[in-house]
């Protein structure tokens, strides 16, 4: 096989885990507005695991196929004047936008698990090609959700995490914080250009702390931390 193909072949595998991860997390938006009454992405058809209703051109193929492990899928409309009466626009804000990263934090905890019952069960049992694939996938799926995660709940708009920290904010610092809100894209995009020149890496201590659950996870199920 060619080089090129072989390179072809490991970004489409990217690929899945990716389109999965931003499906889940754009269900969990469209899901937590439709359960506090906004049926906005509903109606747009948004409130579904299939990729194919939430893929954006740049975000979920583009990038994927350039061998960028990262990337965003179209935002879920939220109409927050059409939640329930007794839900504060804020707070649904808040809860629409944290269903997001939670999803994310759920599949990995979910990929974690099933990585440590494959290591434990079934490694001496299937064929080694196999193993290989499906651990490679756990493992994409689990660094790959946590980072999503991390990087969604940054308190930077129009990320998650600016929703959570707008509904949070004291009175005394909110016109602070709407300035901050005014250069948000330019924050944002420091945020993504400067640890690439500066070679910090924003996700170390989230990934690391990764790695411990996995090999705790493994260590408690089988003894193969």
């Amino acid at each position: 096989m060619h080089f090129d193909e072989t390179r072809l072949i490991e970004r489409l595998t990217i690929m899945v885990p990716l389109w999965l991860s931003l499906s889940v997390h754009e269900w969990a938006h469209a899901w937590s507005a439709w359960r506090l009454g906004d049926d906005t992405a509903a109606l747009m058809g948004r409130l579904t695991l299939n990729p194919l209703a939430h893929i954006d051109p740049i975000g979920t193929v583009l990038l994927p196929l350039m061998g960028v492990p990262f990337g965003w899928a179209k935002p879920v409309p939220v109409q927050p004047l059409r939640f329930r009466r007794d839900i504060k626009m804020q707070t649904g804000m808040m809860i629409t936008a944290a269903a997001g990263p939670i999803s994310n934090l759920v599949l990995a905890a979910g990929s974690i698990v099933l990585f440590a019952l494959l290591v434990r069960f079934f490694h001496a049992h299937i064929d080694k090609a196999a193993f290989q694939t499906v651990s490679s996938l756990l493992g994409m799926m689990i660094f790959l959700n946590v980072a999503l995660a991390v990087f969604n709940l940054l308190p930077i708009p129009p990320l998650d995490g600016s929703r959570v920290a707008d509904a949070l904010m004291p009175r005394g610092a909110r016109p602070l914080w709407e300035d901050f809100c005014r250069f948000g894209p330019l924050a944002l995009a420091a945020v993504i250009i400067l640890p690439l020149v500066s070679g910090i890496n924003l996700f170390y201590w989230p990934m690391a702390a990764t790695s411990y659950v996995i090999q705790q996870a493994l260590a408690l199920l089988g003894g193969l931390g």
